[in-house]
């Protein structure tokens, strides 16, 4: 899989490790910054990220931030994008099997051991289908 990331100042430390893990994991990336501790806008970053995924040049992406929501709000403004902001295994399977979610969003105060577990879950949870695309169609008409 091609995972677009990207980080805010704050998630810097996580987003380095979370690039190990998709090493690990066999994926490839695109790292879109931040790449030092200077402080950035997120919305910059979550922009440049959501867009790429929007027009389908990477599978899936992943942003962090100090909490994960300001990535996760930014990154939903762009047509097509369904970030989700998960903190555990369980949501970010649900995440991709309710909502088919293409963006995970991470808190970079969340817990550093749990991030393995959320974004292998993300990666390898399909969507489902049935029930949840009449919802999906029913937000996609949301977007206008």
């Amino acid at each position: 899989m091609r995972i677009a990331i990207g980080c805010d100042h704050r998630g810097l430390v996580l987003k380095q490790s979370v690039i190990q893990m998709l090493t690990r994991m066999g994926h490839s990336y695109e790292d879109m910054g931040c790449y030092t501790a200077e402080a950035v806008d997120y919305p910059d970053i979550a922009r440049k990220v959501a867009e790429a995924v929007a027009r389908g040049d990477f599978d899936y992406g992943i942003l962090i931030c100090d909490t994960g929501i300001g990535m996760s709000i930014a990154a939903n403004k762009v047509r097509g994008i369904r970030a989700a902001l998960c903190h555990d295994g369980f949501c970010a399977g649900r995440a991709r099997q309710h909502n088919d979610a293409n963006i995970l969003c991470l808190a970079a105060r969340g817990n550093p051991e749990a991030a393995g577990e959320i974004v292998s879950t993300f990666l390898t949870t399909p969507f489902e289908g049935g029930r949840h695309q009449r919802r999906l169609d029913k937000v996609r008409a949301m977007e206008g």
